[in-house]
């Protein structure tokens, strides 16, 4: 009879030999993939296989030319040729790897609790848990025995045989402590611990450097489990040590071809002791965790059952398991949010009902008709998309994303005036003042062929087409006077006013509409879910259109905003420039300053972004009115330099750009003030200061402000001394010009906290779940849309333990949204 464990380390040693194939490749087929060379490798190999009961594998191999023992005399071509062939081959041979498939879902009554014995006990209960060790895992945000079953490993450290070490990844070996010392190193009073260990298949040295407490609590004779990296030391491999953990003699969790977990720690807690509570937590409680799964959803899925992915991800017997076992923990993590989300849509919109808006066709038309432009495609359906939603009695709730330049404030604008002429009321909420007053600009610009003398400061008035009446648009800041801020908030109460642009103080509670029946929120990503919500959780229902100015990938988008829907403006007005980027060292400046004045000389006009405006002591970056007096005074006398920053008031920055408009200024110094809504066409080149303090998607919206006229654009991005992480983003800018990819590697590299500028509010930590899921993110919102459908309350009994998983993210978003309020 076959020997299972034989065959699985045949298997092993194939799939370790088909991973050394691959490594020579990547490293241009040196023969160093491997400690003592390919053929020395294959020769143990041999060896090993004639020793075998069988020897259909050693046969298969043999006729492929495996064992010759010429790999090194060849040539870097002769070896790509015969390499590419045996791995085209291996696929074919005896006891060859395949891909595991998941096990499929199988439900499991949870073992009963004996009183007091609840998961969500402190992680002291358990045995090594003590006082120093708890206060430590709580800084990690493990308080109790649930937390830990939770944390999951940051990586995988694959742990394998001596002999088939690879230098360069992390790896980990199981062996036998023959010595164990102290040894001077790296110059007087600097000690490592050194270590002889073993195997079946060779002896290693094993080095920490500057910890010589590792060699006194080795013991000879003992078994030990070490990670590290392999180096050539001294003219010997040696691994440089990482990490140890002293094993039991009949302990089998660390064994060739299994992977070690690597947890996120802190200072003083080590891998070791977390691995040692974890297993604890995993074998004496995971057997009373109760799956909440609906198993209906879980044999569709083919999920493993919870207990078993928690389990197999922690120490995963190999790569399919863990693969495995992470599918369904990120199902989890997605299937939970899309159904507070989902659930949430369907709460907005059956609370009350919405103010019906029908198109005013005339109105529409004017207003369309007198843009300088024509709508693109994609504004006209995302247009109609909008329409079609305000014309329904429930509330609407769509996002609407797109490129730079797309138009989204525009189609926001006829939107809000569609409420309008039906007397109702609009609002558009941006998260910062300069955003805000931008948007207020805009507007008043896009509507100049209707407006009239205002009556009020801070106050546009316009007609169009058939209303016989004016509307009213007005701006409400946190910096304005209180008697100003009060004027506002009473024509909002008397209607007085039809759309008001402000910040964060409409949802204030001093803040009364009196026919609400469009709340626009500009940058919501800048907004927590619940504040965004607090603008339309009014006595009435308006209707709700979110807007994006930083592009992401739809599916993406519908797991961080999936009570929305979504409208894409995937097209960029006709005639617009393409802008190209370049990413220029300290040593270039000047070549920036003659690129600036050269288009000037040709008549166009540039932009110079500088991150603050005033010099800083503790930021080593250029200021804007610093810089303003330096180029007007040394660089560009001849020229006219304008000065455009936050702290203008709305007068000046008016007066600023309208100069800029008009071409009497040549260049305009500013401050992140013109990352959207500024459109001067004539302005064909941008020069970003200290561009290594802004994310991908900034310096993207930055570069947004150029090539919109007949003429293409430039980005020139300055950065003095990038960091290695601010490099790689400037470069990704050089080489991409869709938004969506720009922003999708934004995310990717600086993460959603970062990227976003702020926490999602309401959103739970994604542990396991990230960009390469969003395959999985359609089937989790399939599944939690099907299930509501079915029983929208989780009312089931069922349904019981899925309510109960559900509930924390429920009360954290009630309880934001009270805090909001």
């Amino acid at each position: 009879m076959a020997d299972p464990a034989r065959g699985a380390v045949r298997a092993s040693r194939l799939e370790t030999f088909h991973r050394i194939l691959r490594l020579e490749e990547a490293r241009g087929y040196d023969d160093r993939a491997v400690m003592g060379g390919l053929d020395r490798f294959l020769a143990a190999w041999r060896q090993e296989l004639e020793q075998a009961p069988q020897g259909s594998l050693l046969d298969h191999l043999s006729r492929l030319g495996v064992f010759q023992g010429d790999y090194a005399p060849r040539t870097v071509e002769q070896r790509k040729s015969w390499a590419g062939r045996v791995l085209e081959d291996l696929s074919s041979a005896p006891d060859a790897p395949t891909k595991a498939k998941a096990p499929a879902y199988r439900p499991r009554k949870p073992r009963a609790a004996p009183p007091g014995h609840s998961l969500d006990r402190p992680a002291s209960v358990l045995p090594g848990v003590g006082p120093t060790v708890a206060g430590k895992l709580e800084k990690v945000g493990v308080q109790s025995v649930r937390d830990l079953l939770y944390h999951y490993p940051r990586r995988h450290v694959p742990i394998v045989w001596i002999r088939d070490l690879a230098p360069g990844e992390e790896q980990g070996v199981v062996g036998t402590v023959w010595e164990a010392r102290v040894v001077s190193r790296g110059g007087p009073g600097r000690q490592s611990a050194e270590a002889v260990l073993s195997d079946e298949t060779g002896n290693l040295r094993v080095v920490w450097f500057n910890q010589p407490f590792v060699a006194r609590s080795l013991r000879v004779g003992g078994r030990v489990f070490v990670t590290g990296h392999v180096r050539v030391f001294q003219g010997m491999p040696t691994l440089e040590g990482s990490g140890y953990e002293t094993l039991p003699p009949d302990d089998e969790t660390f064994r060739p071809g299994r992977l070690a977990p690597v947890y996120p720690s802190t200072e003083g807690l080590t891998q070791r002791t977390l691995r040692r509570a974890v297993r604890r937590a995993v074998d004496e409680w995971l057997p009373r965790l109760e799956d909440h799964m609906p198993q209906e959803v879980g044999e569709r899925q083919n999920l493993l059952h919870l207990a078993d992915a928690l389990a197999a991800y922690h120490y995963p017997v190999d790569g399919a398991a863990r693969d495995a076992a992470r599918t369904r923990l990120a199902f989890d993590e997605l299937f939970l949010v899309q159904l507070c989300m989902l659930a949430r849509k369907a709460d907005w919109q059956k609370q009350g009902s919405s103010i019906q808006v029908p198109v005013q066709e005339e109105v529409l038309r004017a207003f369309l008709d007198a843009l300088p432009f024509r709508f693109t495609a994609a504004q006209d359906r995302v247009l109609d998309e909008t329409l079609t939603d305000m014309g329904r009695t429930w509330p609407m709730g769509r996002l609407l994303q797109g490129e730079v330049g797309s138009g989204k404030t525009v189609v926001a604008l006829a939107a809000m005036l569609m409420a309008s002429a039906h007397g109702c009321q609009a609002a558009l909420m941006a998260p910062t003042e300069v955003l805000a007053e931008q948007h207020y600009l805009t507007i008043g610009r896009l509507l100049e062929g209707f407006s009239q003398p205002a009556q009020e400061p801070n106050t546009l008035t316009v007609t169009i087409g058939p209303i016989s009446r004016p509307i009213v648009i007005a701006l409400l800041l946190g910096s304005l006077t209180d008697r100003q801020k009060e004027d506002v908030r009473q024509r909002l109460k008397r209607h007085e006013i039809d759309i008001v642009v402000g910040t964060h103080a409409l949802i204030q509670r001093d803040v009364a509409f009196s026919r609400l029946a469009l709340a626009v929120v500009d940058e919501q990503h800048r907004f927590g879910v619940m504040q965004r919500r607090a603008l339309g959780e009014r006595d009435t229902r308006p209707h709700l259109l979110t807007m994006s100015a930083t592009p992401i990938p739809r599916s993406l988008a519908l797991s961080l905003y999936g009570d929305l829907d979504v409208s894409v403006l995937d097209e960029l007005p006709p005639g617009r420039q393409p802008v190209r980027t370049k990413w220029l060292r300290p040593d270039q400046r000047e070549q920036a300053y003659r690129y600036l004045r050269g288009q000037v000389e040709e008549g166009r006009q540039a932009f110079v972004v500088c991150p603050l405006i005033d010099e800083s002591e503790t930021l080593q970056t250029r200021a804007a009115q610093r810089e303003h007096r330096r180029l007007s005074e040394e660089v560009y006398p001849d020229l006219r330099v304008g000065l455009l920053h936050g702290r203008m008031s709305l007068a000046e920055k008016v007066e600023v750009m309208e100069s800029f408009r008009e071409r009497e200024l040549d260049i305009l110094v500013a401050t992140p003030v013109v990352e959207v809504g500024v459109d001067i066409p004539n302005a064909t080149a941008i020069l970003v200061e200290g561009a290594d303090r802004f994310g991908l998607s900034e310096l993207h919206q930055f570069r947004g402000r150029v090539g919109r006229g007949e003429h293409p654009g430039a980005c020139l991005l300055q950065a003095d001394d990038p960091s290695p992480e601010a490099q790689g983003r400037l470069a990704v800018l050089e080489q991409e010009t869709s938004g969506f990819r720009v922003a999708e590697e934004d995310l990717r590299l600086r993460g959603p906290g970062e990227f976003f500028g702020v926490r999602q509010s309401g959103l739970p930590d994604m542990k396991l779940a990230g960009l390469g899921d969003l395959p999985l993110l359609g089937r989790a919102r399939e599944e939690a849309a099907r299930l509501l459908a079915q029983d929208a309350e989780l009312s089931l009994p069922e349904h019981q333990a899925l309510a109960e998983a559900t509930e924390p993210l429920r009360r954290a978003l009630a309880e934001h949204g009270a805090a909001v309020e």
